[in-house]
């Protein structure tokens, strides 16, 4: 498996992966609502985010974004035939790793408030923390997590 750093000519795929997942699944038009396009993310990239794709044999499997501003996990994607195989362990380490050589000791995410779902799980099997349902704003009914880093 290859990591690497995503470039601009990566965004169509990083959509192409969002989209194909069966928990927590969001057309390209939900996530356009929710201010998520082509164009954010290409400027988030160029601001205080940075994003990786996994790839098995040169197929892009998996991204994951983190926001130093934030000090979060802004999104850990895998496509659904390649989830089990290490794609999503690995791109969620390269983004806590540069996270941490920020200087930052605690990042959170979000995710479904569910434990059966594959995220939750997932979550707390990388040492993720819930800290409580998140009640206002975009993440409203969603389970915090934390992770301390350093």
């Amino acid at each position: 498996m290859n990591i690497r750093v995503v470039q601009p000519e990566d965004i169509e795929t990083l959509f192409k992966i969002r989209t194909s997942v069966v928990e927590n699944h969001q057309s390209r038009e939900e996530i356009a609502e929710l201010g998520i396009t082509p164009e954010s993310v290409t400027e988030m990239l160029q601001s205080d985010c940075c994003a990786w794709i996994a790839e098995i044999e040169e197929q892009a499997v998996g991204f994951s974004i983190a926001n130093a501003t934030e000090r979060t996990i802004f999104g850990v994607f895998v496509l659904p035939a390649f989830e089990g195989q290490g794609a999503g362990r690995t791109v969620m380490e390269a983004a806590e790793q540069w996270l941490g050589s920020k200087g930052i000791e605690e990042i959170w995410l979000v995710t479904g408030d569910d434990p059966n779902l594959r995220a939750y799980g997932f979550y707390l099997h990388l040492g993720w923390i819930p800290v409580g349902v998140e009640n206002k704003g975009a993440f409203k009914g969603e389970m915090k997590f934390t992770k301390k880093i350093s």
